[in-house]
């Protein structure tokens, strides 16, 4: 874990990822803290059910029942979560492409998104969105779009405009390191630290732009050198770690309600498939290998949290297996109504355009 607090960073600054980077360390079982087991059951479901809803969703890619694109975050699902524990429902969060985890971290119904990939009229979206366009502004989620750091700048705005309303809520922005790459990010950045605005931007650092390893799209692989260069305050952490994204962005969201201003927090993580769609792509990148991806594997949030709380009494192996198998049993059932609801009526069609 790396800390930036500008302009007081150390002369050492670091400039890469070093460890956190290479999938052959940050395997063991995480530090709980003084975390209750209630609070890190709940947690460890969380990304269960994250996970499980996606694995469900790529079934029904492979089946050709869902059409629209699915980017799947099986793999990153402690960053989603590990904000997510630190969010108020009037909070004002924006997501990606890649936002299943985030939708379903802050609340979001299995219902609503298992109707949305069918397009079913009882989606979170109305059948309107598919699997990229995803909307629950009752637990804070304003909306997630496959344009790439397309929400950054909404999530700005409206960090500003609680910042106006004087209540301490915060704006987030969920965005990967390929987003970096837009000036769209930059801008906001320039622009949240000039004006003092409460936004969170959370970069998920997978070290993946769709088939683009990052080594081959910039001169190093941390990104939130960006933010440093905004003398924006950062913090690059172990994305894989539950404990770690919880204790870091909270730390930051914490500080930004009492007086705000913005921050950012660089996940570093990895998605086990392929940019789009069901399968485990090796063919991705000329860095990704069948070995990388074995070895990010035994960074596994899921199973590092679990076997945490197994090495400190909290659970055992049959009490994970019975949550487990209680979350497969809700996202089953939320399946099969999925198939069974309404489709939009025809008129819908022409409703919410103008001309």
């Amino acid at each position: 874990m790396t800390r930036s607090t500008w302009p007081n960073r150390d002369k050492n600054e670091v400039t890469t990822l070093g460890d956190l980077g290479n999938p052959e360390k940050f395997n063991t079982p995480i530090a709980l803290q003084n975390y209750s087991t209630t609070t890190l059951k709940a947690r460890l479901e969380d990304m269960i059910r994250i996970r499980v809803v996606e694995e469900v969703i790529a079934d029904m890619v492979r089946a050709g029942d869902v059409k629209c694109p699915a980017h799947l975050t099986i793999g990153q699902e402690a960053t989603a979560v590990g904000i997510a524990a630190n969010l108020r429902k009037t909070d004002r969060a924006f997501g990606c492409h890649r936002s299943h985890g985030h939708y379903l971290a802050m609340g979001g119904s299995v219902q609503g998104i298992m109707d949305e990939v069918l397009g079913k009229a009882t989606g979170c979206s109305k059948g309107m969105g598919g699997s990229m366009h995803l909307f629950a502004q009752d637990i804070g989620f304003y909306g997630s779009v496959p344009i790439v750091a397309g929400t950054v700048p909404l999530a700005v705005g409206a960090g500003l405009a609680a910042k106006k309303d004087g209540k301490g809520d915060i704006g987030i922005a969920f965005f990967g390191d390929g987003a970096c790459e837009e000036g769209v990010v930059h801008e906001s950045l320039n622009m949240a630290a000039t004006l003092d605005i409460p936004v969170l931007f959370v970069v998920e650092n997978n070290l993946f732009s769709s088939h683009m390893d990052i080594h081959l799209r910039q001169p190093t692989d941390r990104v939130a050198r960006f933010a440093e260069a905004n003398h924006v305050e950062s913090v690059t952490v172990d994305g894989n770690d539950l404990v770690a994204v919880i204790e870091e962005s909270g730390r930051l969201i914490e500080s930004m309600r009492r007086d705000p201003r913005p921050a950012f927090v660089e996940a570093i993580t990895y998605r086990w498939r392929g940019h789009v769609g069901p399968n485990e792509d090796i063919d991705v990148g000329l860095r990704r290998s069948m070995d990388e991806l074995k070895a990010w594997k035994g960074r596994d949030p899921v199973n590092r949290l679990a076997l945490s709380m197994f090495e400190r009494g909290d659970f055992t192996q049959s009490d994970l297996d019975a949550m487990t198998a209680a979350v497969r049993a809700e996202v089953e059932d939320a399946r099969k109504k999925a198939y069974d609801a309404p489709w939009p009526e025809e008129k819908t069609l022409l409703e919410a355009v103008y001309a």
